[in-house]
Order: structure tokens, then C-alpha cells, then sequence
């Protein structure tokens, strides 16, 4: 028997919700990637770590707003906590392997080919391994092309994505890189599940497993905040949490040179005036 599938039960509201929080965890990651791009090799790490946990944590919420409005009318669907925390787990590492390919090795055609599709891949992971973690009355059928079209969307916007986050230009560029991480989040969210399809059990009773809103409603304050608050101090003023020292100058913003070889720019030009006055 095939169940009803509804993926948007509440209508919009939570794939506009999704989309939204895809963005946020986007624009916080890929700015931090765009900024382990120009600061000493110090801060690097701690950059990208930082881009890695919020983009892992941007996916993972995003996924599971949207399967808020999941339904299947002729039976009761309820998640699975180890494979639930395991998907978050698989998006950040998988999204770290890519933003730090590229955090290292800049934003050449191959850093960017091989992040982007580990990104992707990260992405896709995430989506099914959580999709795994669904318990039910029945089975999870998908349909192979559709599965593979998921895929490719969501490697080829990755890839997009850490490509708009390199080009270190400024607050627009930040911001069109995180609209696209969220198309390439949602795009590939549901594409996914239109390739789902429900073979339902004769059996009948409980199922085992925590609800969606048990499993997920006592942990998405705390992320949803730090996602928020983050994501505005690092998109408009960075500076703040991280000082002065290894950034570049405010006229050299968004240019996309290197802090270091600013200051040896600037000190030869100190250097030169001190002659001409001497």
C-alpha cells in the first residue's frame, strides 16, 4: 500500500523558514571563509572551524524545519536520536573538508571543484542520512534519477557558493554567496523528496522513537540564537571579535589582498615618505 506523502503540511511556512535558516548558517560560514582568506595564519583554523560548525548547523536545522511539515497521512512519524545527531555530525565534518580546502589552497578552479563537491556531497549525506533516521510503518522508497538530480544541484550551488564567498568583495558578495548556500540547501531538501515515495506495512501500532518536536524543540534555541547573533556580528563587523591585527586596512576592504602584503605595501610607502622628507 503507498502512503500519502505531504511535505508541506503547514503550507509555507516551514519551507520559507527552512530556506531562511539555510541562508543564515550560509552567510555565517562562507563569511568566515571569505575571512580566513585574508588574516595570519593563526587565525585561519579557527575561521574556517567556525565556518564549518555553522554551515554543519545550518543544514542540519534547515533539513529538520522542513521536516516539520512531513506527513504521511496513513501513519505516525517518528525520528531515530542516534542517526539524527549522526547527520549533524557527517554535515559539519564533510562541509569542514571542503571550506578548509578552500580556506588553504584559495580560490583556484581545483580548491574550488573539489570543496564544492565535498560540500555538496556533505549535503546530500546530511539529507539522507537524516531521512534514515525516520521511523514508520513502512518503507522509504526513492527514485534514482531524482536522487542524483538532488545531488548534482547541490554540489554545482556549493561549489557556486564558496566561489562567491572567495572573491572577498564585500557585504554583497557575502550576501549573494548565502542566498545561493540556501538554494543549494532547499533546492536540493526537496528535490530529494519528490524522489520519495512511501510503501506502507499492513501492520499497525506504536512506533518507536522520539517525536519530531520531543527530539528537536528542546535543542533549537540555542542554535537557532547563536546562528542569528553570530551571523550578524561576523557579516557587519567582524571586528569586534576578532581585533584589528591581522585584518586589512578599510581602504583595502573587499579588494582581496592579503593583510600581510598590505603592511609591506604600507611600509614602504611610510618608508618612502620618511626619505623625501629627510
Amino acid at each position: 500500500m503507498q502512503g500519502t506523502v505531504d511535505g508541506f503540511s503547514y503550507g509555507l511556512v516551514t519551507p520559507i523558514a527552512a530556506y531562511v535558516m539555510a541562508c543564515v548558517g550560509g552567510a555565517l560560514g562562507l563569511r568566515c571563509t571569505a575571512r580566513s582568506l585574508v588574516v595570519g595564519n593563526s587565525w585561519r583554523p579557527g575561521w574556517l572551524a567556525l565556518g564549518a560548525a555553522a554551515i554543519g548547523s545550518g543544514i542540519w536545522t534547515m533539513h529538520f524545519i522542513a521536516m516539520m511539515g512531513f506527513t504521511v497521512k496513513e501513519a505516525p512519524v517518528s525520528y531515530d536520536p542516534s542517526l539524527t545527531f549522526a547527520s549533524l555530525g557527517v554535515a559539519i565534518v564533510m562541509v569542514g573538508i571542503g571550506v578548509f580546502i578552500v580556506g588553504y589552497r584559495g580560490p583556484t578552479v581545483m580548491a574550488l571543484f573539489t570543496g564544492g563537491t565535498i560540500t555538496g556531497l556533505g549535503v546530500a549525506s546530511m539529507h539522507y542520512l537524516g531521512m534514515a533516521a525516520m521511523r514508520l510503518r513502512g518503507a522509504l522508497e526513492y527514485d534514482t534519477v531524482t536522487v542524483a538530480a538532488s545531488v548534482v544541484i547541490a554540489v554545482v550551488a556549493a561549489t557556486a557558493a564558496l566561489w562567491c564567498a572567495a572573491q572577498v568583495r564585500g557585504f554583497l558578495w557575502s550576501l549573494g554567496a548565502s542566498l545561493i548556500m540556501g538554494l543549494a540547501v532547499s533546492g536540493m531538501h526537496y528535490t530529494g523528496m519528490a524522489a520519495l515515495s512511501v510503501h506502507l506495512h499492513g501492520s499497525s501500532g506504536a512506533v518507536a522513537g522520539d517525536s519530531p518536536a520531543e527530539l528537536l524543540a528542546p535543542m533549537m534555541v540555542g542554535p537557532l540564537a547563536f546562528l542569528l547573533l553570530a551571523g550578524v556580528v561576523v557579516m557587519f563587523d567582524p571586528l569586534m571579535i576578532m581585533g584589528k591585527p591581522d585584518w586589512q586596512p578599510a581602504d583595502q576592504a573587499g579588494k582581496g589582498v592579503p593583510a600581510a602584503a598590505q603592511r609591506s605595501v604600507g611600509a614602504s610607502r611610510r618608508s618612502s615618505q620618511y626619505r623625501q622628507d629627510w
